[in-house]
């Protein structure tokens, strides 16, 4: 008696369905280096504020419109005359907003058949919030970026960046900061949707590239936050502190791959084994940049159209999204109150 040869159906699935996996979340930090600047309603796509500069200050860089220029001998009154009036100096400074956002789609068909049905929304709606906090702390890396107080590690130019950070590097940049009068950080954005700040440890703020994190533990004095004791971290990404400053390191701050010198005996990182990979690291003090809306209840507007919502574009109800927008922008509202430097880091 010969084999009997059934014929099964097609499996339904065809493959076990597993647990959906967790994805990478984007890291948000340079808004604690920021201050949070309000965008009035109908006020139009660009917002000018100002500052009086101090006398003998000037635009012409981040020093001068920082430094007074006084002589007392100019300042000794004559009997019986009226000095000159003197009249004040603004600086003006500029940005436009811009509009972001962010849309998924899905149809009714995925939602009731789909094996993934029931959390493809859910996921959707996470990755919508966690993708524009991305595209938020990008907005704000450009801008924090193009200051131009510029500082370069070994080098006078990105391309001649031949140095890891070192302490005498971030002192150099503080005697700067100091003469420009730039005030250590005191507060930072609080943890809510609001415009409300928190105090924190005055300290000067360095924000960087998780792969700058193992040459900043080699400075000398280096603390690392679980010796802080009574201090509290500011971030969960603060790995410690050294004399003035405080380190918050996130993957999102990303390098500019071989742009440096050459890598020849420096012992630093290249991605291509030929020029040295430049890592941008943001040194702020009190007042330095600012955020334009992108905080309270309005500054987020998400939608969630589902699938089964019927209207003269989509009679049947087929198709559904998800999405959100805003309005923002980000920019530096005084040169001399921080520094753009650009190190490279140890190759391990």
């Amino acid at each position: 008696m010969g084999v009997q040869t059934l014929n099964s159906p097609a499996q339904r699935i065809g493959r076990i369905k597993g647990e959906i996996l967790a994805h990478a979340a984007p890291v948000e930090v340079l808004g604690l280096g920021t201050t949070m600047k309000k965008m009035p309603k109908n006020g139009g796509e660009t917002i000018t504020y100002r500052r009086w500069l101090p006398y003998g200050g000037a635009t012409t860089n981040a020093n001068t419109i920082n430094r007074w220029s006084v002589d007392a001998l100019a300042h000794v009154l004559q009997e019986g005359t009226t000095p000159n009036a003197d009249t004040l100096v603004p600086q003006d400074i500029s940005v436009t907003i811009n509009s972001y956002a962010c849309l998924y789609s899905l149809t009714d068909k995925t939602v009731d058949l789909s094996e993934d049905g029931a959390e493809i929304p859910t996921e959707m709606k996470k990755q919508t919030g966690e993708r524009m906090g991305l595209v938020r702390e990008m907005v704000r890396y450009g801008a924090l970026k193009a200051c131009s107080n510029k500082f370069y590690a070994g080098g006078t130019t990105r391309a001649t960046v031949d140095e890891k950070i070192t302490l005498g590097f971030l002192r150099k940049i503080t005697r700067g900061l100091k003469a420009n009068h730039a005030k250590t950080k005191t507060s930072i954005l609080a943890a809510s949707p609001n415009f409300a700040t928190a105090p924190v440890e005055a300290a000067y703020l360095v924000f960087a590239h998780t792969d700058v994190e193992n040459d900043i533990r080699d400075l000398p004095g280096f603390k690392e936050v679980a010796a802080y004791g009574q201090r509290k971290p500011i971030s969960p990404e603060e790995v410690g502190s050294c004399e003035g400053f405080r380190f918050i390191l996130s993957p999102e701050l990303a390098s500019i791959p071989d742009v440096g010198a050459a890598i020849g005996s420096t012992g630093l990182y290249s991605t291509t084994g030929t020029l040295l990979d430049v890592y941008p690291v943001l040194v702020m003090a009190e007042d330095a940049a600012g955020d334009v809306a992108l905080r309270g209840k309005d500054s987020l507007d998400p939608t969630w159209l589902p699938p089964g919502t019927k209207d003269k574009n989509d009679p049947l109800g087929q198709r559904g999204y998800i999405g959100a927008k805003f309005y923002g922008a980000a920019l530096v509202t005084n040169d001399g109150w921080m520094a753009a430097a650009e190190v490279g880091v140890t190759a391990l």
